[in-house]
């Protein structure tokens, strides 16, 4: 269960770096498609953040009730 959500944390970043650079590349010639791409980019970071925080905090849950 944990390295599934291990897995998803670093697919929301690699959806963000996709986006980031598709921002930079249609910035000067298509500036309207891009406002999607920051949305995408600003989600993806939020959701990996939250994610990896989730993790970490379950995590630290297993462990203590090991203990």
């Amino acid at each position: 269960m944990i390295k599934i959500l291990r897995y998803t944390e670093y697919l929301y970043l690699a959806v963000a770096i996709v986006s980031i650079y598709k921002i930079i590349e249609f910035w000067n010639t298509d500036r309207e498609s891009t406002y999607i791409f920051i949305f995408f980019a600003i989600v993806s970071i939020g959701m990996f953040i939250f994610r990896r925080n989730y993790r970490k905090r379950f995590e630290k849950r297993k462990r203590d009730n090991k203990q």
